[in-house]
């Protein structure tokens, strides 16, 4: 799964890096949690270009009488994503990038679980393959939300952890945010393992373990 992640880069270099006017200003995020909003790339229905909007993490289907079920789709599995009642609708017409510069997992060693942060070896920010959806309640505003797709690890990644979430390929990002692109079988082939020799993994402190601590220091490597 997907639990925690970070998003560093300035709003410039993530309007550059990903084609987008005007991005919004936000701060430096070192350990995002779930049910926290993040920024995520998305196509303007009414102008049909790329734009970054700030999503609820953790999805709540249109049909949804509980928002709490959120809480339960913080990650979409790519092998059933299209099946899920609680996935297939966004995954046909609302798929988003979700910016990121890492994401931390936590390794079983013995007795304990030690944290560790993965990310580029280029230290450029990437996208997880993303969907959102917008949820009415019956009082109060409505919510737009997202999820973060999970794929098999990598090799990196599978003395670490069983699940990694899908990084897209820049190369993908026009096909997976068009919302008239339909076609199940070409969208799902997208979202596979991300190179292993394009990433690095080294621990970090347990200060992750807690939402409240987001500071440059979860970010710092340790020794062993």
């Amino acid at each position: 799964m997907c639990g925690r992640f970070s998003q560093i880069a300035s709003p410039e270099v993530i309007a550059q890096q990903f084609n987008i006017t005007n991005p919004p200003l936000f701060t430096p995020r070192y350990n995002i949690a779930p049910s926290q909003p993040i920024a995520a790339i998305r196509i303007d229905s009414d102008t049909a270009t790329r734009t970054l909007v700030m999503l609820r993490w953790g999805l709540i289907p249109s049909w949804a009488k509980d928002p709490k079920i959120g809480f339960q789709c913080i990650n979409a599995k790519a092998e059933t994503a299209t099946e899920k009642p609680s996935f297939r609708s966004a995954f046909k017409k609302r798929r988003c990038l979700v910016i990121a510069t890492g994401f931390y997992e936590w390794q079983v060693q013995g007795r304990s679980k030690q944290p560790m942060w993965i990310g580029l070896q280029s230290t450029r920010p990437f996208a997880f393959a993303g969907l959102w959806e917008h949820w009415t309640p019956p009082e109060g505003e409505p919510l737009e939300t997202c999820t973060i797709i999970t794929t098999e690890p990598n090799d990196l990644m599978a003395p670490i952890h069983n699940r990694m979430p899908v990084i897209l390929a820049p190369t993908s990002y026009d096909q997976w945010l068009d919302p008239t692109f339909q076609h199940v079988e070409p969208l799902k082939a997208l979202l596979r393992p991300y190179p292993s020799e394009e990433l690095t993994a080294y621990p970090v402190s347990t200060l992750v373990n807690n939402p409240r601590h987001d500071a440059p220091q979860c970010l710092d490597p340790i020794t062993a």
